[in-house]
């Protein structure tokens, strides 16, 4: 017999968080808005300490990576691939031929990587530290040590209110302070020193407004809190553990300088894999607690690849930070919403027309197409002189939630190339398979601003789009240009510009 009510498939999900000193995956299965981990994988790679002087990752670094991803790509077989998400942080923001190594990367996974900006970070991995911690009304601090960079987030419930990523990270850190692989006092000072002037630029703002709850997330924090606790629990004393405190920090850092040498380092409960790093961050949250004047942190397991699914579900479940995003630049600079929806008619029928006859990646969704169109005008809140250029410049250097490096790098050169002499040269910043189908959103639209230019309330009739390698046709109703000549004109001028980059726009 059939059964009526099959029980739901489960929704198992994935992320990678490619950190500048571990790679993380994480497998889980959400139940009841809820992430039960199926499964976890590490491996230390250390990123971070392949840069050279030059900014570069050496090809033992990428090596090690790519040995890593390699056998993280197997355990991503059979889940869809919605519910994977793979993101990069510090090391691949700064890394010169970071683009190189994240193709490569992204070849071994068959999956795209996404680098999100410090701020981004910060608030991903509030929400993976939100959603394991009893939710309540009052402020909480949490800071992430990563291998090079910190993040500094207080935020109430699910709702980051200050997000900052600081440069300094436990590989960073050890690298400038403890390059002679010596635990002296005199390197933990040097240490202290460096972080005390990045946090300078956060002190006094989140000193007053203050926090109820303070936690740490990382590798780097759960590993001190774990030979804090082998310290409390040798003592065999009857009070309980009272979490990170200064003065557990003061004893770990007198311990440290005891033994001298980081190679020789040993404390119950750091892994041996940790060790080479340790001391900064160490470091860092020594400077952490003494500037912000924090009294006690306890420990959270979740971080930033549980908040990267949380994230991912949300939008799978239409909740997407993105588009709250989006809405805030609207209302901030004053665009003519209506203006946008009428390009956007226009732009998505178009897109749907051409779709398959240009191959247009996957990426170039529906709702990039919604996303730019509604902030192409972005820029005439500074100037209409140059407001695709004010726009693009916008959307380059926010900080904008949700959105990935890439994204944004795409949103920005659509907004650029939307009017007058098309750029091509900044399309060369993008790989030659994704570039030319950003060429080809840019054409489209161009065209659907063009072809709104008058701003007219009347709607445009039903046009038709034919497209062939590097030409497009637009068939339009017979009368349409007698009663649209400036358009016609428009159009006219347009295929000059698209000819200059060996493109045909041809008018039927």
């Amino acid at each position: 017999m059939a059964n009526n009510n099959p029980e739901p498939q489960k929704k198992v999900f994935a992320a990678i968080d490619l950190g500048s000193n571990s790679f993380h995956l994480i497998v889980a299965e959400l139940k009841n808005d809820q992430l039960l981990i199926i499964d976890r994988m590490k491996e230390m790679v250390r990123l971070a300490s392949g840069l050279n002087d030059k900014g570069e990752l050496s090809e033992e670094a990428q090596q090690k990576g790519f040995d890593c991803l390699a056998r993280f790509g197997q355990r991503l077989n059979n889940i869809p691939e919605e519910n994977i998400r793979i993101v990069g942080t510090n090391t691949l923001r700064k890394a010169k031929n970071g683009a190189q190594f994240i193709e490569q990367a992204e070849q071994l996974l068959n999956h795209s990587i996404e680098v999100v900006a410090g701020r981004e970070e910060a608030r991903l991995i509030y929400l993976g530290v939100a959603h394991s911690q009893s939710d309540n009304t009052e402020n909480r601090l949490v800071i992430d040590i990563g291998g090079g960079s910190t993040e500094f987030i207080i935020g109430q419930g699910f709702s980051p209110s200050y997000t900052e990523s600081l440069h300094m990270g436990c590989v960073s850190m050890t690298l400038k302070a403890f390059s002679d692989g010596q635990l002296s006092e005199s390197n933990f000072k040097i240490a202290e020193l460096y972080a005390r002037l990045e946090l300078q630029n956060i002190k006094n703002t989140y000193r007053n407004v203050g926090w109820k709850f303070a936690t740490g997330a990382s590798g780097t924090i759960k590993a001190i809190g774990k030979v804090l606790r082998a310290y409390h629990d040798s003592k065999e004393t009857s009070i309980p553990f009272p979490g990170i405190t200064i003065k557990g920090l003061k004893w770990l850092i007198k311990e440290m300088i005891s033994q001298k040498q980081i190679e020789k380092l040993e404390l119950d409960g750091l892994n041996i894999e940790r060790q080479a790093v340790f001391s900064g961050g160490v470091a860092v949250l020594y400077a952490a607690f003494k500037v912000l004047e924090i009294e006690s942190m306890n420990v959270s397991d979740s971080a930033l690849r549980e908040g990267v699914i949380y994230d991912l579900q949300g939008r799978l479940s239409h909740e997407d930070v993105r588009q709250r995003t989006i809405n805030h630049l609207l209302k901030q600079y004053h665009v003519d919403t209506r203006q946008a929806q009428e390009v956007e008619k226009t732009l998505l029928n178009l897109y749907q027309q051409v779709q398959e006859q240009w191959s247009i990646q996957q990426f170039s969704s529906e709702q990039t197409l919604e996303w730019v169109a509604a902030l192409h005008e972005l820029g005439l809140s500074i100037a209409h002189n140059q407001y695709h250029k004010h726009g693009a410049y916008i959307i380059e250097n926010s900080d904008l939630p949700g959105f990935s490096r890439q994204e944004q790098h795409r949103l920005a050169l659509l907004i650029r190339a939307q009017r007058r002499k098309f750029p091509k040269q900044d399309f060369k910043t993008l790989s030659s398979e994704c570039s030319q189908s950003v060429i080809y959103l840019a054409i489209l639209l161009r065209l659907s601003i063009l072809l709104h230019r008058d701003r007219s309330e009347n709607a445009l009739p039903e046009i038709t789009a034919i497209a062939k390698n590097q030409t497009i046709t637009l068939q339009f109703p017979d009368d349409f240009f007698e009663q649209h000549p400036l358009t016609l004109v428009d159009l006219q001028q347009e295929t000059d510009y698209l000819s200059a980059i060996k493109f045909t726009l041809a008018l039927d």
